[in-house]
């Protein structure tokens, strides 16, 4: 059911151009009918049929048909009129970046506005744009209408079915492009992760840095030095070496747990300054010399990546075949359904 909200328009600063839009469509919805009449009224069947009905309408309404341009002409005024208004308001309140874009914008209004049979078809799109506005301004609610859910339903089917054939059609083109021995992991590397080296190497240089400073400090890395402490202790404890210091007599059980402390202290130290000291020149050489080498594994692995970008894509394309358009139908029909069975 259309409903219509007197108190949004009265309250809107937008009213008087709604009042002008009400009076439009009111004068599209008269003229289009009345083009619809004449048009029949040239066709001898239609004749015939009025005729039969009112032979006085006929005869009475042939100089109107004869000269139907001249009263056309009087609706093309006004619209002309009203388009022009507009115009020089959207200039005034600058609503577009150019003074000189409101025809280009709203071009269907102009053409609609030639006095000819195929150009007065575009009035019916001026019909729609103030049902638009009208439906913006919450002057008239179309949602709960047959026809808004009609038009919705199946504009969304639509939608739907060219979105998903346009990324079906581009996903299938990507397979063909990887089954062909597209190159595509060497372009990554050369065009995306290549370019942005520099800064990637800068970034793992100063992570490195922040994380060894971080050991260093007394209080942020005490649980990191903890598990070092614990991890090379009990290295040190099962070493066959060391543990014959215990057979020292007195002095044995010091000297381990000096010699155990003393290699914690060196391992811990070592792993700071390793970190502390990376720079991004020496990520740079060690991924030139040492990442950068590839082997006949690396090929492989390199194949298989673009094995499972494959069946990724091939995934994506059934996800997105699938007509969820005829699971809302079906719920849809369902629920319509429902009550006809209760009442039975």
């Amino acid at each position: 059911m259309l409903n219509f909200s007197y108190s949004k328009l009265k309250s809107s600063h937008e009213g008087p151009w709604i009042m002008v839009d009400l009076l439009m469509l009111a004068l599209l919805i008269i003229n289009l009918i009345w083009l619809l009449f004449d048009g029949l009224f040239a066709t001898q069947a239609f004749k015939s049929i009025l005729a039969s009905m009112s032979p006085g309408l006929v005869s009475g309404y042939a100089p109107i048909h004869e000269n139907f341009v001249l009263y056309d002409l009087a609706f093309v005024i006004i619209f002309l009129t009203e388009f022009c208004v507009r115009w020089v308001a959207a200039v005034v309140r600058k609503t577009y970046v150019r003074w000189y874009f409101f025809p280009f914008i709203h071009w269907y209004d102009l053409v609609g506005c030639i006095p000819l049979g195929g150009a007065r078809i575009f009035r019916f799109l001026r019909i729609f744009s103030i049902i638009y506005r009208l439906q913006k301004y919450q002057i008239i609610d179309l949602r709960n209408t047959a026809v808004y859910r009609f038009t919705l339903f199946y504009y969304d089917v639509f939608v739907e079915e060219l979105s998903d054939r346009i990324v079906v059609k581009v996903l299938s083109d990507a397979q063909k492009d990887i089954a062909a021995g597209s190159p595509l992991i060497e372009d990554i590397s050369k065009q995306v992760i290549a370019t942005r080296l520099p800064i990637l190497t800068q970034w793992l240089s100063s992570i490195m840095v922040h994380i060894g400073e971080s050991i260093e400090h007394n209080d942020h890395g005490e649980s990191v030095r903890s598990h070092v402490h614990k991890s090379v202790g009990k290295a040190v404890r099962t070493n066959s070496q060391v543990s014959t210091l215990k057979l020292l007599p007195v002095l044995g059980n010091t000297i381990e747990k000096t010699l155990e402390q003393s290699v914690t202290d060196i391992v811990t130290q070592s792993i700071i300054n390793l970190l502390k000291d990376v720079t991004p020149e020496k990520i740079d050489d060690f991924i030139e010399h040492g990442l950068g080498r590839f082997s006949n594994e690396d090929h492989m692995l390199d194949q298989e990546v673009l094995t499972i970008v494959n069946e990724c894509l091939e995934l994506v394309k059934q996800h997105v075949s699938q007509q969820r358009w005829k699971d809302s139908f079906a719920t849809q029909n369902a629920s319509n359904d429902a009550p006809l069975n209760e009442n039975t």
